[in-house]
């Protein structure tokens, strides 16, 4: 708790498994279910490993790894609390992780094995029991349903989804339509390379010929990670970009009509986020991240 009092390592952690296993670069694959059932079932493996490098937990005597010098096994499962526990765990400190990214929610908690806190009988072959009534009672919750990072293609409306992966062959193509329907909302790198699934998938999305070139004209601007583009989020009330995220927004030039909306200078005139009224008019041009 006092390396990660927030849970946003945690949270980083888990999301950062589930795009490795979804491995959207080379597959377009964005979904839970588009795994297959091996991929899955070394889900709990990888966030283990993952978690183990963020926080350089040292390896445990018995366990996973050690927290404070305690042995602590670590388990993951798609159905919170019901995680897989060998004999072997007995009397040690669980670390249990949950996360649905359908829902966009995570959960961890800490229990100590007893035989009362597991099911009755043998278990299944490996001797693998889950907890008991008493033993999910038992749960220090460290996180409960907290939010997970959010992956945009889950949220945004199905037919949104289809136009982006079949507008076009050309993964260019399909950067823009991303930015062009997913406005107003952080966009992370990884539904970038999901959708564009090129090698040099952040080329999609710069200017010289990228997305921020091409949507111009349209009126649309894409704010990256840059404190300058920090500060124009801020300014319009829009999320402020994070490490790895991009909001795109169509402008409109200001007028007397917006008078009182939150509104920024950029290439030298004032600017508010477009309306359905406002006319399509080309974007200014966003500040100089080199200078």
């Amino acid at each position: 708790m006092s390396l990660d009092p927030q849970g946003e390592r945690i949270a980083g952690v888990i999301r950062k498994t589930y795009d490795m296993l979804l491995d959207g670069q080379h597959t377009g694959r964005y979904r839970w279910s588009q795994l297959y059932k091996t991929e899955k079932t070394y889900f709990g493996t990888l966030v283990e490993i993952n978690l183990q490098r963020e926080f350089s937990f040292a390896d445990g005597q018995a366990m996973d790894f050690a927290i404070c010098g305690v042995d602590v096994d670590c388990k993951f499962s798609q159905d919170k609390a019901r995680w897989m526990i060998p004999p072997e765990a007995m009397d040690h400190l669980l670390l249990g992780l949950w996360a649905n990214d359908d829902l966009g929610k995570w959960s961890a908690g800490l229990v100590r094995v007893r035989p009362e806190h597991l099911t009755a009988g043998k278990g299944n072959r490996d001797s693998k029991r889950n907890l008991s009534a008493e033993g999910r009672n038992a749960i220090h919750w460290l996180f409960q349903d907290r939010p997970l990072p959010e992956n945009i293609l889950l949220r945004l409306p199905p037919a949104d989804v289809d136009k982006i992966f079949n507008c076009s062959r050309h993964g260019t193509k399909r950067v823009d339509m991303l930015f062009r329907l997913a406005q107003k909302r952080p966009v992370r790198r990884a539904v970038v390379a999901t959708v564009a699934q090129q090698d040099d998938y952040m080329k999609r999305v710069r200017g010289n010929g990228g997305s921020r070139s091409s949507l111009q004209p349209e009126g649309i601007v894409i704010l990256g990670q840059y404190s300058s583009h920090g500060v124009i989020a801020e300014e319009l009330g829009l999320p402020v970009p994070g490490s790895g995220e991009f909001v795109s927004v169509r402008l409109a030039s200001y007028t007397d009509r917006h008078k009182g909306a939150p509104s920024v200078v950029l290439d030298g005139r004032r600017w508010v986020v477009a309306t359905s009224e406002d006319p399509v008019e080309m974007a200014p041009v966003l500040p100089d991240v080199r200078k």
